[in-house]
């Protein structure tokens, strides 16, 4: 399974495994479940929401790795 980049669409992310959606949400992206937000990238959600999308692409990768799947 390849990482996470921040260039992936939201939308991606949840089909690579829903849990990824906790991990949006507990850093303020409450909106994943918005039909605009599918299409948005992790780096352009972070940008409206004030986060650091290194940090985030980190988070989700560092869940995967756990899982045993990047």
């Amino acid at each position: 399974m390849a990482k996470v980049t921040k260039e992936m669409l939201i939308g991606e992310l949840i089909n690579l495994d829903v849990n990824i959606i906790p991990i949006l949400m507990s850093a303020g992206m409450h909106c994943v479940g918005c039909p605009s937000s599918q299409m948005e990238s992790l780096e352009e959600a972070c940008l409206v929401h004030g986060l650091d999308s290194d940090m985030m692409v980190g988070a989700i990768n560092e869940y995967l790795e756990a899982k045993g799947e990047a």
